[in-house]
């Protein structure tokens, strides 16, 4: 189910245009808040927050589910996503070089997908 919700969320990221979309593969460290971080960008507030809205459409559409909880929708710079196992993290690009969350994880296995430019 993980890695389907995990696709379902790429799809939708990638319906709005987000950029450089990375999945992380979470299961086994210790002191993680979910089993998978999925992590983009975008290029404007605007765009972050339609990413963010776009994801909880498909993923309830394709399976029946509504995050636990969205945060950061306020200021639209970093966007949380919460369906427990998978955490959606969208930030405005400047905010995502600031925060290296990749970084935090560089020994989690990585997927990284294309996406348009």
């Amino acid at each position: 189910m993980e890695q389907k919700l995990v696709e379902t969320i790429v799809s939708a990221i990638a319906d709005k245009k987000g950029k450089n979309i990375v999945s992380l593969d979470l299961t086994g460290f210790e002191g993680a808040i979910s089993d998978h971080f999925v992590i983009c960008h975008a290029t404007s507030t605007t765009q972050v927050a339609a990413i963010a809205d776009g994801i909880e459409e498909k993923v309830f559409e394709v399976h029946k589910e509504w995050p636990r909880r969205i945060e950061g929708m306020n200021n639209a710079v970093w966007v949380a996503v919460d369906y427990i196992e998978v955490m959606v993290h969208i930030f405005l690009d400047e905010m995502r070089d600031y925060y290296k969350l990749e970084q935090l994880w560089a020994d989690a296995p990585a997927t990284r997908y294309e996406s348009e430019e």
